[in-house]
């Protein structure tokens, strides 16, 4: 058993996105848990009943084939004629669980921190991109008056044309002649 602790960082970069689920797969689990992933897949068919759907899923070819090819500490899953099972945050927690060990329930305190880490900064960039949104509708607002401040100016400094006036008084004549 490995006493060696392992960096949130580690578990957070073997954190996938799947049919719109955070999983970590079977073999990174096992690596974690420090259990050949055929003991842990074992386990966890012993004990199916505490996996339902929502704790775990098996992925499809096409889907084992994407992330062998995104993923390169996953290279190994290539050849292998299995498909590698994923588990969500709750399925992480309940192999510890079903594992019972030391060292698995330490790695699910892990993994479950890990998860909880990532929901936090994931709401901390929420609220980051709102403001940014908010502030991109201010400038934007003072963008318009600023256009229209300066539209404004252009107009009072643009000659204005108007005939020549006459200096001198108008006489009664109506044709716009001045006697001399």
């Amino acid at each position: 058993m490995s006493k060696t602790p392992v960096p949130v960082e580690a578990v957070a970069h073997r954190i996938l996105l799947i049919r719109g689920e955070k999983v970590m797969l079977d073999a990174d689990l096992a690596q974690l848990y420090d259990v050949p992933t055929k003991a842990l897949n074992q386990a966890v068919k012993r004990n199916i009943e505490r996996f339902p759907g929502d704790f775990m899923f098996q992925l499809s070819k096409p889907e084992k084939d994407k992330v062998v090819t995104s993923c390169d500490h996953l290279a190994s899953l290539k050849f292998s004629r299995t498909l590698p099972f994923a588990f969500t945050e709750h399925g992480a927690l309940m192999l510890g669980n079903v594992l019972k060990s030391d060292r698995a329930i330490e790695a699910s305190l892990l993994v479950v921190r890990t998860f909880v880490q990532l929901r936090q900064m994931l709401s901390t960039h929420k609220e980051l991109a709102a403001q940014l949104e908010a502030l991109e509708r201010k400038i934007g607002s003072h963008d318009q008056a600023i256009a229209g401040l300066i539209d404004a100016i252009r107009q009072l400094m643009a000659p204005t044309e108007t005939g020549k006036r006459q200096i001198g008084f108008i006489t009664g004549d109506m044709s716009g002649k001045t006697k001399k």
